[in-house]
């Protein structure tokens, strides 16, 4: 009985599947690609902040070094 009413529903269908699967791929890329975003902007961020600590430092108005 329960195979007929399997069947009756129509099951699994391919389609449905094959779209099921596309869709997990397409996540798995866009977490990549997340991952390599967040990787990317955390170099950013911090090349960012050692050019803004080296810009504070003026090199002109520094006193000398004692000997």
């Amino acid at each position: 009985m329960a195979k007929a009413l399997l069947g009756y529903v129509g099951g699994s269908d391919p389609r449905l599947l094959a779209e099921m699967r596309r869709l997990q791929q397409r996540v798995q890329d866009l977490e990549s690609e997340l991952g390599r975003i967040q990787a990317e902007n955390d170099a950013l961020t911090a090349a960012a902040s050692h050019d803004r600590i080296m810009e504070s430092v003026d090199a002109h108005q520094a006193e000398p070094a004692l000997t």
